[in-house]
């Protein structure tokens, strides 16, 4: 027999796939091209080129692996790809995870504990932003709340060495931002 006769609905569509996606990931990938690009205008063309990315890709989503992390290594690819060009186009230099220096020093403290927080929140995102573009993926997916095992199969390592560089990035980031602090006293 070369047809389905058993009356079995065709999978979902490219588009099914795509609005599913933005739903339940919509929020988390604008966090993820934030991580990424700092400019806000150049933030919002990232964030198109990352919709149009996934959209594309499932064309070829078979299923092999869960649609979290089919959309993660599609976004983080896509976002790659965004830093790199723009490394090229103004010859930015990457840093290594230990040569990260830290951040200059903050403005005057806010009273407001919101405003606070956002400001912490504004640091600890311009020093994830410094970081090499795979350090930037491990981070991110892992502040996301994504499994060792999920980081490891977008970013195509171990789980133990997901592991390892999750802890070494979050004691470095820790450190830089602790110094930022300090500095402004």
């Amino acid at each position: 027999m070369t047809g389905r006769d058993d009356g079995a609905r065709p999978g979902p569509t490219r588009d099914d796939r795509y609005t599913e996606v933005i739903d339940r990931f919509g929020p988390a990938l604008d966090r993820l091209a934030r991580a990424y690009e700092a400019d806000p205008d150049i933030r919002r063309d990232l964030v198109q080129d990352i919709h149009f990315a996934i959209w594309r890709s499932f064309a070829t989503y078979d299923g092999r692996c869960a649609l979290r992390t089919w959309v993660y290594r599609v976004a983080h690819n896509t976002a790659t790809s965004h830093v790199t060009r723009a490394f090229r186009l103004r010859r930015q230099q990457f840093v290594m995870l230990d040569d990260l220096p830290a951040e200059p020093p903050a403005q005057d403290q806010p009273t407001d504990e919101t405003v606070g927080r956002r400001h912490a929140l504004a640091r600890l995102l311009a020093l994830i932003q410094r970081l090499e573009p795979l350090d930037r993926q491990v981070i991110v997916s892992y502040l996301e709340g994504m499994e060792a095992v999920d980081i490891a199969d977008i970013v195509g390592t171990s789980r133990a060495a997901v592991g390892m560089k999750v802890h070494r990035i979050k004691r470095l980031l820790a450190r830089r931002f602790n110094e930022g602090v300090t500095h402004d006293r």
